[in-house]
């Protein structure tokens, strides 16, 4: 019912805006540079979407009485801690981009069946919220991981910009880009 609200629309296109990003960062890549992790924590791209699956699934169903269609084995009793943060090698691409397009179509059916003021429980406690508050929850989660995307995929290869189509950097090449970075580190190496 929301589709009916142009204030949820805008907030379901927002947080389709960034979904869309945070798979377009995968494109050619190979299944070791998806995986790999690329910070002291384990941070790799699979794993981000995978985890995201995995929201989406728990913010717009378990939240509305709308359980996964699915089971997510991370979230059986005794799974390996951070089970969703990663792809385990029986967990192809195909599956984990897949289970994130379908978290959507499970969201989608949340928002068809509900309005914003529609109101869920946080699984494990009695806290009220929002449709509205959900789709918010989503979207600051989604943007802070299409962060960590962005620079995960960057340290890869270097491949950086908000989407197809729209970079939303600043149009140079690569000797301005190496020049801006000594410009920078120099700066930085001043206060060592």
């Amino acid at each position: 019912m929301i589709g009916g609200s142009s204030y949820g629309s805008e907030l379901v296109g927002q947080l389709q805006e960034l979904r869309e990003s945070v798979l377009w960062k995968l494109e050619g890549l190979q299944e070791h540079d998806l995986r790999r992790p690329m910070t002291p924590t384990g941070t790799n791209l699979l794993g981000l979407v995978k985890h995201l699956a995995g929201c989406e699934f728990g913010w717009f169903g378990l939240v509305f009485g709308r359980p996964a269609p699915i089971e997510l084995p991370w979230l059986r009793p005794g799974a390996e801690e951070n089970a969703d943060m990663w792809a385990a090698p029986d967990e192809s691409r195909e599956y984990v981009v897949g289970l994130y397009r379908r978290s959507w179509e499970h969201a989608a059916g949340t928002f068809e069946a509900l309005d914003l003021a529609s109101t869920g429980t946080v699984p494990g406690s009695d806290r009220p919220v929002t449709l509205r508050q959900a789709i918010l929850h989503m979207i600051v989660e989604t943007a802070r991981h299409a962060g960590h995307v962005d620079i995960v995929r960057e340290h890869i290869d270097g491949f950086a910009g908000r989407g197809p189509g729209n970079d939303n950097l600043p149009h140079t090449d690569a000797a301005r880009w190496r020049a801006h970075v000594e410009r920078v580190q120099a700066a930085a190496d001043l206060f060592l």
